[in-house]
């Protein structure tokens, strides 16, 4: 008889608005006890998932699950990169941005048969100023609404989108030296990405292209565009055509360094931090275990993870 699984749910209590007790018994009942061994803990403050994850690699953990949003998920998988632990997700944030690039149901009963299901990939992840990303980073307006965002007090997407209103009018683009192996130019951006994955979150794609298995980062650099020119912005994120738009200029590349004119701010998968001059960023390519959905590329996956998540929610609303 083999062996069960050693499995550990770190769990953020104030993430996004999903009840987390009515996850906690999906927990307890759903995932699969002929597999797993499984424990849940709950964190206490900012930064408290990476410890968390960091005791479960020592407790010799199979798998950590983060239950929370972007931002949780970057706090357990930043403990779990270089070990043979592997990282799990049940979405639950406002944006989950690399659940929905990695097709991750955001139903937590949907999440639970993917975990049980136990399909682990080696994937890529980023580090910017040493920091480590696993969706995306940047500079420009994104990092400075991030900024913005973490100091407001109200979290939630009608407060991003004040937020963006209010302090878009006021934002001034910058100049920029972005320098690979191979290049180097100067660009004034309204904001450049570094992508490791696709999206920032709700479908907002910002680098339709990218992947976790190449080894590269996609760079997204969009130029200033005006009032004109932000509906096209807009809705070439949302349809995947962004790279497409006149104002947009991308790339893939292993490495790059930026260097602006003054310090300034830069986001790691949403969460702002202060930043020099200059910002240095890279991928690691295979270096983190992921559970991933085993029918992410099947022709059929729509239809039947659409059908699957309202059969689901059904019995989850019950």
């Amino acid at each position: 008889m083999n062996e069960r699984k050693k499995i550990i749910f770190i769990v953020n209590p104030t993430s996004g608005t999903t009840r987390k007790k009515r996850i906690v018994e999906k927990i307890e009942t759903k995932t699969d006890k002929g597999l797993f061994d499984p424990s849940i803990r709950f964190t206490e403050y900012a930064g408290h998932a990476t410890q968390l994850a960091a005791d479960a690699v020592g407790e010799g953990a199979d798998i950590v699950v983060a239950v929370g949003g972007d931002g949780t998920i970057n706090e357990v998988a930043r403990s779990l990169v270089h070990t043979d632990t592997s990282l799990g997700i049940i979405p639950c944030g406002s944006g989950n941005g690399l659940a929905r690039h990695l097709h991750i149901p955001l139903s937590v009963n949907s999440a639970l048969h993917i975990i049980n299901t136990c399909e682990i990939h080696r994937l890529d992840y980023g580090l910017c100023d040493g920091r480590p990303f696993f969706c995306t980073c940047g500079v420009g307006f994104d990092a400075f609404i991030s900024e913005k965002f973490a100091n407001h007090g109200k979290r939630g997407p009608i407060s991003y989108a004040e937020i963006m209103l209010k302090e878009g009018l006021r934002y001034k683009p910058e100049l920029y030296v972005i320098e690979d192996e191979e290049t180097k130019l100067r660009y004034k951006a309204y904001v450049i990405t570094c992508a490791n994955a696709s999206q920032y979150g709700n479908n907002c794609y910002i680098a339709p292209h990218a992947s976790m298995k190449d080894g590269l980062m996609d760079v997204t650099m969009i130029s200033p565009f005006g009032v004109i020119g932000a509906p096209g912005i807009v809705i070439g994120m949302f349809s995947k055509t962004l790279p497409r738009n006149s104002k947009v200029k991308t790339f893939k590349t292993r490495k790059i360094l930026i260097t602006r004119d003054q310090e300034g701010p830069y986001h790691c998968d949403g969460d702002p931090y202060k930043g020099g001059k200059q910002i240095e960023i890279e991928i690691v390519p295979k270096a983190l275990n992921i559970v991933v959905n085993p029918e992410a590329h099947s022709p059929y996956r729509r239809v039947k993870n659409l059908l699957r998540t309202v059969r689901l929610k059904k019995d989850f609303d019950k």
